[in-house]
């Protein structure tokens, strides 16, 4: 963690006097319900534009060849103004989440930074930012040989989608990389709520 002080920008440091943001708790606790591991926890400049979380992310990059398990938990749709009570999703909102999907399966991470320009159901599916954002660290820090599967497919509640997505090098990848096949290298990039 010591290499986060050499971002150039912005200016990093750590903060213990804040807890653990319920979007970082609630999927650790069922993903490592023991607690065995450390855990670090960026928190989010919302005075930034979409960007410069996706240009962050590209800076962090490195920690996935120090072995460092990098989860982006929010909502690619999460609009609690529109929820209802009913299991499946308002048409705008699935519409929103299949764009995002397809977007993130052909790597095109600028239409999702952009995401604002992609109509009326991308803003109704992200009326704020907070849930969105986690997204663009992970789009980040993809390689172009990850391969990348999707889960937890569904719109609920109207305007909640619960769509997780993993990505992880290839097999032919990860046995040129250094031979280390922990969970942080064989799960390096994951986005989604796991609740």
């Amino acid at each position: 963690m010591d290499n986060l002080n050499t971002l150039a920008d912005p200016v990093v440091h750590l903060d213990f006097s804040w807890g653990l943001d319920h979007g970082t708790w609630s999927v650790l606790c069922r993903m490592f319900p023991t607690a065995e591991i450390p855990v670090v926890q960026l928190s989010l400049d919302f005075d930034q534009p979409p960007d410069f979380h996706f240009r962050l992310g590209r800076q962090l990059t490195f920690l996935r060849s120090d072995g460092v398990l990098v989860i982006g938990s929010g909502n690619m749709v999460h609009n609690l103004r529109a929820m209802a009570r009913q299991d499946e999703g308002f048409d705008w909102a699935v519409a929103a989440g299949g764009k995002m999907k397809a977007l993130i399966a052909a790597g095109d991470h600028h239409a999702l930074i952009d995401y604002p320009l992609r109509g009326d159901s991308a803003r109704l599916a992200i009326p704020t930012r907070e849930h969105y954002l986690p997204l663009l660290y992970t789009l980040a820090m993809q390689e172009p040989s990850d391969r990348l599967s999707f889960f937890c497919e569904w719109v609920t509640l109207g305007s909640i989608s619960m769509r997780s997505y993993r990505g992880a090098p290839d097999a032919a990848a990860k046995r040129q990389a250094s031979g280390v096949t922990r969970l942080s290298v064989e799960c390096t990039d994951l986005f989604g709520p796991f609740i």
